[in-house]
């Protein structure tokens, strides 16, 4: 599967374009495009200069739609989802496309390793993501996230990948979509790669984490530090969760998994109640969207 579109998202994060562009153009038989999120910034000299294809929106979008945008405006049977602030290792798509002519293959997990910036002095040897994972309560979460690069030196099955860095087959992608989504734009942000690495397993699609492919990524979130996000954006968190599991969650899951996720329900309820009455608005909002996730649970599986 030689023909892949690097798709990189820009919210005037031309700073980090400076590096993680010029690494994603030399990757071998990639054709890179950059979403250019009605940036004011340095993104469309960049894409100019280093021969990148940009994707202007006028107006700015979601995280979601953006990514829906770039996705809509490409055709490689191949994409490799990539965050501003990842730079990808030489020879990246070289070790990370093989896994994707497997028959049944949708996805590719690499080795994403944490950075304190974007320059190579500021590169750590330490696990940002091998792959996710949903657990029995049905939160998403980051497989090796602080530990040892040289625990993660294997090739193995995962659930998804993180969406700072994730490779998809094209077909395992439109097996998930509604319409012209891809990425379920009512969620916008906060756990839309999770999501949709649901939906592609439950389409019948396998991922692979393939440790060979490595990038570098400054995650500016993690659960350490949700304090400091902003009320509304914890409260998107909190509904996202509830959207994901009503639109993914089979009966057989439920049927083994049903204690550990009421469990938690009623933890998160008490939780809200005593601690952060702004999560309480997400129940609402949940519900209020919940026909809509329903409506996405069909998907085709692989041929």
């Amino acid at each position: 599967m030689s023909q892949t579109t690097i798709l990189i998202l820009s919210v005037d994060e031309a700073h980090l374009l400076e590096r993680s562009l010029p690494a994603a153009v030399a990757q071998n038989g990639a054709d890179v495009v950059v979403v250019d999120n009605a940036c004011t910034d340095r993104t469309a000299t960049l894409c100019e200069e280093h021969g990148a294809r940009r994707v202007a929106l006028r107006e700015r979008a979601t995280y979601a739609a953006a990514i829906n945008a770039g996705l809509a405006a490409t055709d490689a049977p191949a994409v490799l989802l990539l965050n501003a602030d990842c730079v990808l290792e030489p020879g990246f798509l070289d070790a990370a496309r093989p896994p994707l002519d497997e028959p049944g293959v949708g996805s590719v997990a690499p080795l994403i390793l944490r950075a304190t910036g974007m320059e190579p002095e500021q590169r750590l040897d330490v696990v940002d993501a091998a792959g996710m994972t949903i657990d029995r309560r049905r939160k998403n979460s980051l497989v090796g996230h602080g530990e040892p690069r040289a625990a993660h030196t294997q090739r193995r099955e995962a659930f998804g990948g993180d969406g700072a860095c994730v490779l998809y087959r094209r077909e395992a992608l439109n097996a998930v979509a509604v319409g012209s989504e891809v990425f379920d734009e009512d969620m916008a942000l906060w756990a839309s790669d999770a999501d949709v690495a649901w939906r592609v397993r439950n389409a019948g699609w396998r991922c692979i984490f393939e440790p060979a492919a490595v990038a570098w990524h400054v995650r500016f979130y993690s659960p350490g530090n949700r304090a400091l996000l902003a009320p509304e954006h914890r409260r998107l968190q909190f509904r996202n969760r509830l959207l994901m599991l009503a639109k993914n969650e089979t009966a057989r899951g439920l049927a083994r998994n049903a204690p550990f996720i009421l469990g938690y329900e009623v933890l998160a309820l008490g939780h809200a109640l005593l601690r952060e009455r702004t999560l309480l608005r997400g129940y609402a909002d949940a519900a209020r969207l919940l026909g809509a996730a329903r409506s996405r649970r069909h998907a085709r599986p692989p041929r």
